[in-house]
């Protein structure tokens, strides 16, 4: 078979997204923090960007006051001097010295300095700081792997310190044992059975039924499967439901209270606020730089001023990819803004009277009541918040699938989600109600679900079963 090279001329079509609709669609999907960092990023590299001055609200301008600074005397002449039981509610925070704090220190911090401050041998310090380091948010050791058996973990956490740091296993057991008593009590344990155990003789409970129960039965304990507790310990139901009373006052994570990362407030993208008998939808643009094309460099491109070719084709750039930015953030707005007005219309129910009313919704519907791309709707429905009446709630909140109710019209999971919730904080706690009696309460009240349904929603957000609910004390 014979073989040709040759040419041949064809006419094909094929879509090329522009820079500017990339630089369109990656602002689309920004949060409103990282929209703030690369408006920032791009004003520091683009010189013909600059702050519009002109434009920025009397909140923004008030809020870059000068800090004042603290008054140590006032502060400690107020601190010892006041009295007792006044409410000082009403105070300003620059009057505050906790005000001026900018963070809290860590577990880690906390600890390293307890470490510093104890009697440790030099070997056991470099101990001491390994085991430190290697403790995670809820105050345990995390160090090899659990392999299931609890003796063999225990062993295997000592064989790894040792070989990190050099030390003997002496040394180690006694480093660990020192760092188990710092505050917080039970910190640096391996599992969850020694920190209760740690905790139990810190309190003097050495020896009693507590610590039976902590050291044999713990998976009964979990359960709340007391009858099985008493009945291996040969004691009154009543000493075993005063035992665990006992143990539900201890911490079974004793880093939970110094949290690693402090927790960021949610800034709303929208506000939607009712006026009258209908709902407005304000934008909110404070702490977002209002940007303008710098009338210097402006000018210096209509004059065609002096300058080499390569610095006049350098400033054009950046002058066509600052009208781009700003086209492009304008145009997000408006594209926000038309997705919250359309969910408005058609979660009207919602905003009137709360989150048992939201309807199914789905990106489809939205996409063509606005008139554009489901995937255009999904990119602004993530990371985006919105302020309503009812409180904060990402826009991806809105849409949910639903089920048909007796009476024909449709209820959103979400919905049903709230009344179950509803339904086991109303409930007897010492009689929980079972996923089967849910199911027949809410058929009650026209929706129609299986009982499976009502165990996956459970699960969903985390609500226990109903022996895990019930309470006998």
């Amino acid at each position: 078979m014979a073989h040709e090279i040759r040419q041949d001329i064809r006419l094909s079509q094929q879509l090329v997204m522009s820079p500017q609709l990339q630089l369109a669609i990656k602002l689309l999907q920004l949060s409103r923090l990282e929209l703030e960092e690369m408006v920032w990023e791009e004003m520091e590299e683009n010189p013909v960007l600059e702050e519009d001055a002109d434009g920025e609200t009397p909140e923004a301008a008030s809020s870059k006051k000068e800090e004042r600074e603290v008054d140590w005397e006032a502060y400690l002449e107020n601190c010892y001097e006041r009295p007792l039981g006044v409410n000082f509610a009403e105070e300003s925070e620059e009057s505050s010295l906790e005000a001026t704090l900018t963070r809290t220190d860590t577990l880690t911090e906390y600890l390293m300095w307890q470490l510093h401050l104890s009697p440790f041998s030099p070997e056991e310090t470099i101990v001491g700081e390994f085991i430190i380091g290697n403790i995670d948010e809820d105050g345990y050791l995390r160090v090899g792997e659990n392999n299931g058996n609890e003796t063999l973990y225990l062993k295997s956490v000592s064989d790894e310190i040792v070989k990190a740091t050099g030390a003997s296993e002496d040394v180690v057991v006694s480093a660990l044992e020192k760092v188990q008593q710092f505050d917080p009590v039970g910190v640096g344990s391996r599992t969850l059975k020694e920190c209760l155990i740690i905790q139990a003789e810190f309190l003097g409970c050495k020896g009693t039924v507590i610590e039976e129960i902590i050291n044999n039965h713990l998976s009964n304990l979990e359960k709340k499967n007391y009858k099985a507790i008493a009945a291996a310990l040969k004691i009154p139901i009543d000493k075993v439901i005063e035992a665990v009373k006992f143990i539900m006052g201890f911490n079974p994570r004793p880093g939970s209270g110094y949290g690693q990362s402090e927790a960021n407030a949610i800034i709303p993208d929208i506000y939607i606020q009712k006026m009258g008998g209908d709902y407005a939808i304000l934008m909110n643009e404070n702490g977002l730089p209002r940007l303008r094309i710098s009338p210097y460099y402006r000018e210096l491109i209509k004059k065609n001023g002096r300058g080499t070719d390569t610095t006049k084709i350098y400033v054009q750039e950046k002058l066509r990819a600052a009208k781009w930015l700003i086209q492009s953030i304008q145009q997000r707005q408006r594209t926000i803004y038309k997705v919250a007005q359309s969910i408005v219309k058609f979660q009207r129910d919602f905003f009137d009277n709360g989150v048992c009313y939201l309807k199914p919704l789905i990106l489809k519907d939205v996409a063509e009541d606005i008139g554009m791309h489901e995937s255009t709707v999904s990119r602004v429905t993530t990371n985006k918040y919105a302020h309503t009446p009812h409180g904060i709630f990402e826009l991806k909140h809105f849409f949910s699938a639903g089920i048909n109710r007796d009476d024909g019209t449709g209820m959103a999971s979400k919905s049903i989600m709230e009344k179950l919730k509803d339904i086991c904080n109303r409930e007897d706690a010492g009689r929980p109600l079972s996923d089967q009696k849910i199911a027949d309460l809410l058929k009650k009240s026209g929706i129609n679900i299986a009982r499976r349904t009502v165990t996956k929603y459970r699960e969903v957000m985390g609500i226990l079963s109903a022996s895990g609910r019930k309470k006998l004390f």
